[in-house]
């Protein structure tokens, strides 16, 4: 099961159980429809939940980086399987956004705001996110709207 969240320059995917050709295609539809009408986005890929995922999803990945080399600005990956690990590595030959897998939620928060640190408006809005919703760090509507100053 796919559940997928998108924001102004983001999309955000979690990946309950199996992962399928269905699912894979839904993700599809909505990344072509915000790299449509938005430009690059950022994507947020939970896969810590993830029990496997079918040959055709594999083959459909490799074909949809391919396809999307300039699309993306940041990737952050969540999951702590070293076979995804390393099809993030390989991936990240593909793409020319900032790919990077974490394990925990809280790291993929502390690179955002380092970027939005050095100044990445997109960045500090995902933090502010972060914040708002209590992803990776507890609910603090305060902190949020200091990274949107």
């Amino acid at each position: 099961m796919i559940v997928i969240d998108h924001q102004p320059s983001r999309v955000n995917v979690a990946v309950f159980g199996e992962f399928t050709f269905a699912d894979y295609k839904e993700f599809e539809e909505v990344v072509n429809f915000k790299v449509k009408f938005e430009g690059p986005v950022d994507l947020r890929f939970d896969l810590s939940q993830m029990a496997g995922l079918t040959l055709d999803v594999a083959w459909e990945e490799v074909k949809f980086s391919r396809a999307h080399a300039h699309d993306f600005r940041r990737i952050a990956v969540l999951t702590g399987s070293q076979w995804i690990r390393w099809s993030a590595w390989l991936t990240q030959a593909t793409v020319d956004a900032d790919l990077r897998v974490f394990e925990v939620e809280a790291e993929a928060l502390d690179w955002y705001k380092k970027a939005g640190e050095k100044g990445s408006a997109e960045s500090a809005w995902q933090a502010a996110q972060a914040y708002f919703r209590g992803k990776g760090t507890p609910k603090d509507e305060a902190a949020g709207m200091e990274w949107l100053r």
